[in-house]
């Protein structure tokens, strides 16, 4: 029987709680407007964020997120490693993924998030 993984998205500017656990910043640029001591994170993962070319193709358009979900999902394929280990931190405490973009809905986080719990398709779409 799998482990359950206790994992969470969630943006940046949102107020840090102790529910959160262990808080990974997974965007590759610092959010504007918030100060490093003011994020309270453990950690901040750039390397499983979507390549730079990647996210400015995307541009956080609505219409392009089904054909980014599928690039991002082939980009996360080649980092099995870093996979393993964000479920591993997810099996022993919350885990939370916080990231910068407007849209709660619209967003490479939730990619990952359904990557890491193991809801995504060979696609790459979100089955949520």
């Amino acid at each position: 029987m799998a482990k359950t993984l206790d994992i969470h998205i969630k943006r940046v500017y949102e107020e840090p709680e102790k529910a959160d656990g262990y808080r990974m910043l997974v965007d590759r640029l610092w959010p504007r407007g918030i100060k490093k001591e003011d994020a309270k994170l453990n950690e901040w993962n750039k390397d499983i964020a979507p390549s730079p070319a990647l996210r400015k193709w995307f541009d956080h358009r609505r219409d392009r997120f089904d054909e980014f979900s599928r690039h991002y999902y082939e980009e996360l394929n080649s980092k099995k490693e870093e996979l393993h280990r964000l479920r591993a931190i997810a099996g022993k405490q919350p885990l939370t993924l916080l990231y910068a973009a407007k849209d709660t809905s619209v967003n490479h986080a939730r990619v990952l998030y359904d990557v890491l719990s193991d809801h995504s398709t060979k696609s790459g779409t979100k089955t949520k």
